[in-house]
């Protein structure tokens, strides 16, 4: 079956950095667009960022923009989300997800597979 993992989480200071990284196993991922989401007040999941198959289209929630910054290496079926400038309030449980098409989309039902998601804590 295929697998996404995701890693990079921990405790970080506000003004800090994360990466965060979610590797696919089982199967490529080129083909799909993948997704970073974290929960938020009266909604499964909030949309963080998004990247087209190829890599080159990247859509970022207004709270994340020009703070994030989402790639992929299609090579190692793996996706990243680098966090810098980190704020108390972006403390959530992360999670990596595939798209059901190519196109990179906001919203989480575009998605049909996720991860288990990791931990980010800020601390002022």
């Amino acid at each position: 079956q295929v697998q996404l993992i995701e890693s990079g989480g921990g405790l970080v200071q506000a003004g800090g950095s994360l990466r965060l990284s979610c590797a696919a196993s089982g199967r490529t991922f080129s083909s799909w667009a993948m997704g970073w989401f974290r929960p938020a007040p009266g909604k499964e999941r909030e949309f963080v960022a998004a990247i087209s198959w190829r890599g080159d289209m990247t859509y970022y929630a207004d709270s994340v923009r020009g703070r994030f910054t989402i790639s992929r290496d299609n090579a190692k079926n793996t996706l990243y989300l680098q966090m810098n400038s980190l704020k108390p309030e972006d403390t959530a449980v992360y999670y990596c997800a595939r798209g059901i098409s190519p196109r990179a989309t906001r919203s989480p039902d575009q998605y049909d597979l996720w991860g288990q998601g990791t931990q980010v804590t800020v601390s002022s």
